[in-house]
């Protein structure tokens, strides 16, 4: 006996694209947040500051849709 593959939801891609926007969004908000509020640092916001919330934001939406496609993704 042979497992057929489950049909593909038509509504994935967009799905996966709305989590990825959100994850890159919260990414570079939670890196601002860092940068704006933690006592000690200056309350400025730099070009360096800028350059790594993109930075977090890129990582956060990378790590998201990488442990979607593998959490979606049958085994065997």
């Amino acid at each position: 006996m042979s497992t057929q593959p489950p049909p593909e939801d038509p509504t994935r891609d967009p799905k996966r694209r709305r989590a990825g926007i959100t994850a890159f969004l919260t990414g570079a908000a939670a890196s601002f947040a860092f940068f704006a509020f933690f006592p000690g640092l200056p309350h400025v916001i730099d070009w360096g500051a800028i350059i790594t919330s993109v930075a977090v934001g890129a990582l956060t939406r990378w790590a998201w849709q990488s442990r979607t496609t593998r959490k979606n993704t049958p085994l065997g």
